[in-house]
């Protein structure tokens, strides 16, 4: 399934049903005919999340099914992704299957030198692009090690979100890329989201301090966010 598929979806469920069906046991019932037990499993986590191990944190991940087939992103956060990121060096935390980057590759302007992902179970086998197993509270590089860094849909499924953004900073020499669902809370979804960034404000909240030379615009039903760090 497409991003843009999803996304028409999350606007029905999101916008047009009010909390109290979305909430309620009849919309679980409703949701585990078409996504099976899993939908009650990722309500209990979330609810357990602030208690569970980094065990089983990272068992839900891998285990966890994909729901789009390539990329969480939309074609327009794609285009936007790969008309900005600039440099050498290129770094994307929370890369999944590398997708963004063989995307960024191929229809970027810049040519990379070294391009990196990581994630907590990295593929294998790909070209030229070094894949790192890590978690994003803690990368294995040393400060500003790249020019850009990407991080796109993985800050709504971690808890220490703060602590993750700074170990982004931290990596970035240049230019800092984030993209987050534009999306309301709800008990039951069909990701394993702790957090809900409605508008963009919401999001900016997040990001605090905010570097005068940022961009923080909606695309679609996601929150697309650029700054430059050459200070």
């Amino acid at each position: 399934m497409m991003r843009e598929h999803t996304n028409g979806i999350r606007f029905v469920l999101e916008e047009l049903l009010p909390p109290i069906v979305r909430d309620s046991a009849a919309f679980q019932f409703s949701a585990s005919l078409v996504w099976g037990k899993h939908v009650a499993t990722l309500a209990d986590f979330r609810k357990r999340a602030p208690f569970v191990s980094a065990e089983e944190y990272e068992a839900l991940y891998r285990t966890h099914p994909r729901v789009h087939e390539d990329t969480d992103n939309s074609a327009a956060c794609l285009e936007k992704i790969a008309g900005n990121a600039f440099g050498g060096t290129l770094c994307d935390v929370g890369c999944g299957t590398g997708y963004l980057l063989r995307h960024v590759r191929t229809h970027s302007k810049q040519s990379f030198e070294r391009m990196v992902g990581v994630d907590i179970v990295t593929p294998r086998g790909h070209d030229d692009i070094e894949f790192v197993d890590a978690m994003i509270e803690n990368l294995p590089f040393g400060d500003r090690s790249f020019d850009t860094v990407l991080c796109t849909h993985v800050l709504e499924h971690i808890l220490d979100y703060r602590k993750a953004i700074a170990e982004l900073r931290r990596i970035t020499r240049r230019r800092l890329i984030i993209v987050v669902p534009r999306e309301r809370e709800g008990l039951y979804t069909f990701n394993p989201h702790f957090n809900f960034f409605p508008y963009r404000h919401s999001f900016l909240r997040a990001m605090i301090p905010v570097p005068n030379d940022h961009v923080c615009v909606d695309v679609g039903r996601d929150i697309f966010y650029m700054e430059d760090r050459l200070s």
